[in-house]
């Protein structure tokens, strides 16, 4: 059984306690509201556990949902040179827990306002609030960006610069819908296209280039 992330227990004590209110005055129908608000929230603030693939030169997703875009980026100043955007869309019923794509250390964390637009639309990620990671290790820089979508509310990050993460590791969550961008270097070998289903910490997503 999933475990749930930490960020879930202050909504569900709020929510048991007044639904502890809601049943002292018999109002039933609203402990039954309150108690499917409950199971909401711990389903949307599950956190399985996820086994990334033993073959060190493949990059993990950094999150759960659809791939909605694989595209170049001209240049990209902290991998240092062309690269690619994957785009993973999170709807509401996917696992919003956030995961290293790669083995190796935090070298920037920068946290922007925006606003927030529906995280499909192809311009959100410039748009909304979005958190970015640059991460360096095996070899390569990669980015990760945390976009905010139509109904997300707040950004997680528990890691900043100097920090070292493993491949597959937490280091935050989006609440609600949103969307996670991972930009790898162009010689990378990425192995999804638009419509593909990934899971955070355990799906492959591209392979690193031979030496």
């Amino acid at each position: 059984m999933p475990s749930i992330a930490p960020d879930a227990w202050p909504y569900l004590r709020n929510l048991a306690v007044a639904a502890a209110l809601f049943a002292l005055f018999g109002w039933g129908g609203l402990v039954w509201i309150t108690l499917a608000c409950g199971g909401f929230i711990a389903f949307f603030f599950r956190d399985p556990h996820r086994t990334p693939p033993p073959d060190r030169s493949l990059l993990v997703a950094p999150a759960d949902g659809r791939v909605l875009r694989v595209e170049p980026v001209g240049d990209d100043p902290f991998v240092g040179g062309p690269a690619v955007k994957i785009a993973i869309f999170l709807s509401v019923f996917d696992v919003h827990i956030n995961r290293s794509p790669l083995t190796g250390e935090v070298r920037t964390q920068e946290y922007r306002a925006g606003r927030m637009l529906p995280a499909f639309r192809p311009h959100a990620s410039e748009l909304n609030e979005r958190n970015t990671l640059g991460l360096e290790g095996q070899g390569i820089r990669v980015v990760v960006h945390q976009i905010t979508g139509m109904l997300a509310r707040r950004i997680v990050c528990r890691v900043a610069p100097g920090d070292r993460l493993r491949r597959g590791q937490r280091f935050g969550l989006i609440k609600l819908g949103s969307c996670t961008e991972l930009v790898v270097p162009e010689a990378v070998d990425v192995l999804v296209v638009p419509g593909d289903r990934v899971r955070g910490g355990e799906t492959p997503v591209a392979r690193l280039p031979k030496e």
